[in-house]
């Protein structure tokens, strides 16, 4: 069970001295990222990565998990103003957002958008602080069957549920299995796919890569549209809503938090997923469903605090298992290994204090950005004007530095480049590239504990059969991709019906 006194140590810890200043300065700059169309919280984390180094590990996971739940946040603000999602996840917020704004009531969505997505970031952030212990405990009974089942399980949602391809998705998975493979075999300790290279003995750099996968890309992509980013001209005003107009949200919320929580302990499926299932599932027991769509509170209210409501969701599985709940949380993950926290049962085992820590920490980042969003609201909406022809210059020598800072070697840099074009690639044909970032880590968890259950069977792969929570998991894995499966191939025909139809008429 969660140690409340080491809870409220942990909140001392993370609002004293530099801790507080970085929490503040994380959620602000996490906001900007997610207000700029395009950006997105997983860039913003791992272009920022490598400038935490310097810090004590909390006080750089403190403000890595600051621009996680801002970033989050500042996606609505695009969505509302110009009907552009400044995050994947923000998409469902433009449905109604963008009404109220045409409106005249941007300032209105603006303020329940805020208070919304604290309500469902603080929510999970808590759930996180109380289950996390009590999985953690249960997952110290787990021996090497049970991670190589957990892994398998990561790895089927992973490559099913991965952008609207099954096709594209299971290819970026096999990608990240081949990274994966690179270096030292983790149990004979012989090289493989080095070519040659003693840079490659260690496997790719991690943080390196992810720096080119998901922030360099981007600043390829953002060469394309440095002419042509939108501008907004509304006027906000009436920023802090009504307690009406919360009373109102207050059926939404109710499903939009369980949901949030529920979608986001699922590994790979992401905030976007949990906002799309909120709003519908709000809009379904509506009594008037007609007018979603039109501006009504409510749906701003389900998006925004179903997208938020799944930050704690994601954590959980990662801080817990070692199995990121997405693409963010597996730079979090990163992160916190090169601060040397393994995450996993025996880091709340060993360092209980760190870990409760980081709940304190989940749960006032939450705070924060709604602190700094209902202040600073009008400011952060004149952050979607900015340049990009200033902006795309600044990405770029970010990833440059933080590639190099690691480690201080111009291999680095190569792997930077190198996956920073990959990555443009991927985005440019439409490949999700989460799920080959997610099979990497997945990858040398399944491949490690698979050949040690083989060892402690003496090679009896019966082993996987034999043991209650290892059938389970592999079955729930099974049945997971199946009804994936199914759901895309039916949501691809529909498509092409629908496509078809067009051409007809």
């Amino acid at each position: 069970m969660i140690d409340l006194l080491l809870l409220f140590k942990g909140f001392g810890t993370v609002l004293s001295g530099y801790n507080g200043v970085a929490l503040l300065l994380g959620s602000f700059f996490g906001i900007i990222i997610g207000a700029i169309p395009g950006l997105t919280a997983t860039m913003g984390i791992a272009l920022l990565v490598p400038f935490t180094f310097g810090m004590t590990p909390i006080t750089g996971i403190v403000m890595l998990l600051g621009i996680y739940t801002g970033a989050i946040y500042g996606g609505g603000i695009a969505s509302i103003l110009i009907k552009t999602p400044g995050t994947p996840a923000a998409m469902a917020t433009t449905y109604d957002g963008y009404p109220m704004a045409q409106k005249g009531l941007a300032g209105k969505a603006i303020g329940i958008a805020t208070i919304s997505s604290g309500v469902g970031g603080t929510f999970t952030a808590v759930c996180l602080a109380f289950f996390a212990p009590i999985l953690a405990n249960f997952a110290l009974r787990f021996s090497a069957p049970e991670y190589f089942a957990l892994a398998v399980f990561g790895l089927s949602v992973t490559i099913t549920l991965s952008g609207r391809s099954p096709v594209k998705g299971f290819i970026s998975g096999t990608l990240g299995l081949l990274v994966a493979m690179v270096g030292l075999d983790p149990m004979g300790g012989f090289q493989r796919f080095t070519f040659g290279r003693s840079e490659l003995t260690g496997g790719l750099s991690f943080v390196p890569m992810l720096i080119g996968l998901f922030a360099l890309s981007e600043g390829f992509r953002q060469v394309e549209i440095i002419f042509s980013a939108p501008k907004v001209n509304v006027v906000i005003r009436n920023i802090l809503p009504r307690l009406s107009d919360l009373k109102s949200c207050l059926s939404a919320y109710i499903r939009a938090c369980p949901i949030g929580l529920i979608v986001g302990i699922t590994p790979a499926i992401g905030a976007d997923t949990s906002a799309f299932v909120s709003y519908a599932e709000t809009k379904r027991s509506s009594k008037h469903p007609e007018k979603f769509g039109t501006g009504v509170p409510e749906g701003v209210a389900a998006a925004q605090c179903g997208e938020n409501a799944s930050t704690g969701g994601d954590v959980l599985p990662m801080i817990t298992l070692g199995i990121p709940g997405d693409a963010a949380t597996a730079v979090l993950m990163g992160a916190l290994t090169i601060h040397n926290l393994q995450p996993g049962p025996m880091l709340f085992k060993n360092q209980p204090e760190v870990v409760h820590e980081i709940f304190a920490g989940m749960i006032l980042a939450n705070i924060t950005f709604v602190v700094l969003g209902l202040i600073f609201a009008r400011f952060f909406a004149q952050v979607i004007n900015l340049d990009r022809k200033y902006l795309t210059p600044v990405i770029f020598i970010c990833c440059m530095v933080g590639s190099y800072a690691i480690n201080n070697v111009f291999y680095d840099l190569v792997t930077c480049v190198v996956c920073g074009f990959i990555g443009y690639l991927m985005i440019r044909y439409d490949f999700p590239v989460a799920p080959m970032v997610l099979a990497q880590i997945l990858g040398g968890m399944m491949e490690s504990n698979f050949r040690r259950a083989l060892v402690m069977s003496r090679g009896d792969p019966l082993i996987f059969l034999t043991r209650p929570i290892t059938v389970t998991i592999l079955v729930l894995a099974t049945v997971t991709t199946i009804v994936a499966v199914r759901r895309q191939l039916q949501a691809l025909r529909q498509a092409e019906a629908a496509a078809m139809a067009e051409n007809v008429d």
